[in-house]
């Protein structure tokens, strides 16, 4: 049965957020809802003239800020919080209707933000500095030092599609714990649950102008990139974009979140009848559409028969619906083509020797089936490149360090499952498994918002989590004291 949406079209246009005014321009954005591949509502794009007005405001309010006391920033990141469950029930459904995501999972993201923004309310209190002592040389005799953090200065943020409030709190709870201002470009596909974040932050007691939210096209977009003003970017995206992006960026600091192709080892030691079901949804969950998607299953030869029939049988799970209907589990990709994208890689892999175990079709202009591959080879797109979708590879290994090989085998490195009860092979997978993170059982999609979070090789440079993109957005002086005088 598809619910009565209590806000669904409560509003036809939502505005842009400069620097503490809500306003309109003159280029609507259509927002489409990728299940009927309709428009739902409206926000509107800003340009080069809206976009220096924030970069102005967002300097004049920078030493207001640094002087904010950590007890306000906490207040302020508590008071976002608690704006979000207020409004749980609104920020659930805009998600659903941008994203295409079902409720089940658009929830768990309004869950996820506002553990975000707690958790900052926490770090803030934490951004702690260290005296020391410098007389370990006689150069240093009679001097000690102060070290502190101070705010970066004014940070540049890009967001993509698939988690648009939650990546956005990545970006924007560190900002205000560290006492930087921030202008956030939301995905133009995904701003509504940004826009809404916005009103939260709108209604707290930070500077009017410390935060800008503005859907800008790519052409306005990139002065985020290249403007000297800007001291950090913080970028969530694809790495083509992302590497070309800190190439042109000059001086400012660069984190980059690009994704990956996510391994899984699956061993004889591991517990089959709890793993498989995590990896259903880890496979299939919001249409694959996450940087650590699992998408390379490696398992091993004498259990890989009764993994392959117990994935299938998850695989039937998700069946394709509306994700308006609670029971829904499995939706859409976020438009056509993404699902236009995937399904070439899929037949461009069959037409080169993979075997299709199930699925491997088309559902709707934006739908596309739970579907698993086997018999391919490493430079198979499916294998190569981010499936963005809900595509697995399953092959068979013998060896463990094989298995690692294989995994390593790659130009991205994020993170990676081991599903294993043997404390060797847990040993050898963390200190030889090339990636950001290694999840020993379960599967390489976890991730605890607190946690460092990226990766190595294409998929990206720093680290996300709350108290480390702290550190990227603060920088470290001392002060150094001559105690002869």
């Amino acid at each position: 049965m598809i619910l009565a949406l209590k806000y669904f079209f409560m509003k036809t246009a939502y505005p842009i957020y400069l620097g503490g005014v809500f306003t309109t321009t003159t280029k609507d954005l259509p927002v489409i809802f990728p299940y009927t591949n309709q428009p739902w509502t409206t926000a509107y794009l800003a340009g080069k003239e809206q976009l220096e007005e924030a970069i102005q405001k967002a300097q004049a309010v920078e030493n207001e800020l640094k002087a904010l006391p950590t007890y306000v920033r906490a207040e302020i990141l508590l008071s976002i919080a608690q704006g979000l469950k207020d409004r749980h029930a609104e920020f659930t459904e805009a998600l659903m209707l941008e994203t295409g995501k079902p409720l089940f999972y658009a929830r768990g993201e309004v869950d996820r933000a506002i553990f975000t923004f707690t958790d900052a309310a926490e770090e803030t209190k934490r951004v702690y500095g260290e005296w020391l002592a410098l007389d370990r040389a006689p150069s240093g005799a009679n001097h000690e030092a102060v070290v502190r953090r101070f705010p970066v200065g004014l940070v540049a943020a890009i967001a993509p599609f698939n988690f648009p409030l939650n990546l956005v709190a990545h970006k924007l709870a560190p900002a205000i714990a560290a006492g930087c201002p921030i202008i956030i470009k939301p995905a133009s596909k995904t701003p509504i649950s940004a826009l809404l974040l916005a009103e939260l932050i709108d209604q707290t007691a930070l500077p009017k102008g410390a935060v800008s939210v503005l859907p800008m096209d790519r052409a306005t977009g990139d002065q985020l990139v290249t403007d000297g003003r800007f001291k950090l970017l913080t970028f969530t995206g694809s790495p083509d974009v992302g590497w070309d992006m800190k190439n042109r960026a000059g001086k400012k600091k660069v984190v980059l979140e690009l994704g990956g192709n996510a391994g899984l080892i699956v061993t004889p030691s591991a517990n089959m009848s709890k793993l498989l079901k995590k990896i259903g949804s880890a496979a299939f969950g919001q249409s694959g559409q996450s940087c650590i998607h699992t998408q390379r299953i490696y398992v091993h030869e004498n259990v890989r028969e009764v993994f392959v029939t117990g994935l299938i049988d998850e695989a039937k799970k998700f069946v394709y619906g509306d994700p308006r209907e609670e029971n829904v589990m499995f939706s859409s990709m976020i438009d056509g083509a993404n699902a236009d994208r995937i399904d070439a890689w899929v037949k461009e892999a069959v037409a080169d020797g993979a075997k299709v175990l199930y699925g491997g079709q088309r559902l709707s202009d934006t739908g596309y089936s739970p579907t698993i591959l086997t018999a391919t080879t490493k430079d198979m797109k499916v294998c190569s490149k981010e499936a963005f979708a809900p595509v697995v590879i399953v092959e068979t290994y013998t060896d463990f360090k094989e298995a690692v090989r294989q995994i390593n085998d790659s130009d991205f490195g994020l993170q990676c499952g081991v599903f294993t009860n043997n404390l060797e092979e847990s040993t050898y997978a963390f200190e030889h498994l090339d990636v950001g993170g290694v999840v020993i059982n379960n599967v390489a999609n976890f991730r605890a918002d607190n946690m460092p979070y990226g990766g190595v090789k294409d998929s990206g440079l720093g680290r996300e989590g709350v108290r480390y993109a702290i550190e990227d957005m603060t920088e470290l002086k001392v002060l150094i004291v001559n105690k002869d005088f």
